[in-house]
């Protein structure tokens, strides 16, 4: 591990947070990244399923984005090309209605640009959900007209809806997005993996 990688898996921060949550959890920071990466991943904040193994997208939300990129889980995994950097990198818990809570926001202050210097070869940011696309974007506005707008941030970044099964509903009423940005996204990830 790298030394910034060693802070963040040390990080504690949120301890007294995590604690006062429904679910009354320690930090686990999940640190997946290494200079070499080609490929960034930018996420929300790991969720339960991710705490308890300590791997990225260890989901059925892993399961969907990985398809969306056309990676298998070996090359998906691969720390030396593709780095998976959320707004916080611990699971943040639920509130008292069983919903996930927002990523705390002082993860990405104390973190976010020393992990992004420590980035340096980084050719094209894959920013999954609101939070990334506000944080790497600036975008205003929401998720549909952020990814509908794609093509202004091509070929460095991408903006894509969260993978996850409750968005199921969300592409099935945007069909666009797996006839236009999905094979555009699968070739690009080929093209900057295997140069």
């Amino acid at each position: 591990m790298t030394e910034i990688s060693q802070s963040i898996a040390a990080c504690r921060l949120c301890a007294d947070r995590f604690a006062a949550t429904q679910t009354a959890h320690r930090p686990r920071p999940v640190v997946w990244f290494h200079p070499s990466a080609r490929v960034l991943i930018a996420g929300q904040a790991p969720g339960a399923r991710v705490h308890a193994s300590g791997k990225p997208f260890d989901d059925r939300s892993g399961d969907r984005l990985r398809d969306w990129l056309g990676l298998t889980p070996d090359r998906f995994y691969d720390r030396s090309r593709v780095a998976i950097v959320p707004m916080a990198f611990c699971f943040p818990g639920y509130d008292a209605g069983g919903s996930d809570l927002p990523p705390p926001a002082i993860c990405r202050a104390t973190w976010q640009d020393a992990v992004m210097g420590a980035l340096p070869n980084i050719r094209l940011r894959i920013l999954v959900g609101g939070y990334a696309h506000r944080f790497h974007l600036g975008a205003k506005a929401g998720v549909t007209q952020t990814v509908l707008a794609w093509r202004d941030h091509w070929p460095g970044a991408l903006p894509l809806p969260h993978p996850s099964w409750r968005n199921t509903g969300w592409l099935k009423r945007n069909p666009w997005f797996e006839q236009e940005v999905l094979p555009a996204v699968r070739a690009k990830v080929r093209e900057v993996l295997n140069d």
